[in-house]
């Protein structure tokens, strides 16, 4: 793999909403800088994704320095949100962890609620040094991760998704590919790897920063979702059931862990460490 390089990279400011796409980026230990450190939550304290609101996929938060966001959507007028001072915490739910947040305006809220027609709040992950561990099975002592869903990064490889979609080029719903990466949501792109090389990584480096694969990512009904229409398809969770399933999980890209700081920057070389 000597000529693989990081070929793109993506922040999503907002969790669920629409990524940027940075030349560059500050690998902090729980994440890229600036990546899902604000989420939507229900009346119920229930983080809210593409999941249940595939119309998150059109919204967009643009990064203002200091960390507050503008965002902006279909038929709304754009919206400038600073950073919540922390005075009061919210208990939030992030896929049955308790995780403690700061409420944004209520102007915010009420953009969010008005986008979606549904109850809904921004929050922000002031602390993320110590409001959220790594998934524990997987995790070493002290590593923490942002709003993302469960691992400070995810990593996907142009040459898996090739053979990912010839594969769906051969199955019942080829009309539905072939898929574009976005529909991954990774935070970084490699290229110039073999198909599935990332299954055999346990270690690797960008530019001067390393990482810890912690393991390979199960993918959810967000894959299905257009990204640029918020159309849902069956494709690609059909080809992966069929090609990827792996103790029950379908399984695309790997999550990682930072294991040293620094900055990573598109045309870097990525070196598999072990």
């Amino acid at each position: 793999m000597g000529n693989a390089t990081l070929r793109s990279m993506h922040v999503h400011p907002v969790k669920a909403f629409r990524g940027l796409s940075p030349q560059e980026a500050v690998v902090e230990p729980w994440g890229l800088a600036g990546d899902r450190r604000w989420a939507l939550v229900d009346d119920g304290g229930k983080v809210v994704t593409q999941r249940e609101q595939p119309r998150l996929a059109l919204a967009a938060a643009e990064l203002l320095p200091g960390g507050g966001i503008v965002l902006s959507a279909p038929g709304q007028v754009p919206l400038t949100v600073p950073v919540p001072e922390p005075e009061r915490t919210l208990a939030i739910d992030i896929f049955g962890t308790k995780v403690e947040a700061v409420p944004a305006s209520d102007a915010a809220h009420d953009w969010c609620t008005a986008y979606l027609g549904a109850e809904v709040r921004l929050v922000h992950l002031d602390d993320p040094a110590t409001r959220r561990p790594v998934d524990p099975p997987y995790a070493l002592p002290g590593e923490t991760v942002s709003l993302a869903d469960g691992y400070p990064l995810l990593v996907t490889t142009l040459a898996s998704l090739d053979a990912l979609n010839s594969l769906l080029a051969e199955g019942d719903h080829a009309d539905e590919g072939p898929l574009p990466m976005n529909r991954f949501r990774p935070n970084a792109v490699v290229a110039g790897t073999e198909a599935w090389a990332e299954d055999h990584w346990s270690r690797i480096s960008v530019g001067e920063v390393e990482f810890r694969v912690a393991r390979p990512c199960g993918r959810c009904v967000v894959t299905t979702t257009d990204q640029g229409t918020a159309v849902r398809g069956r494709e690609p969770l059909r080809t992966l059931a069929r090609h990827r399933n792996r103790a029950g999980q379908l399984v695309f890209g790997q999550n990682l862990v930072p294991l040293t700081p620094g900055t990573i920057r598109v045309g870097d070389p990525v070196r598999v460490l072990g």
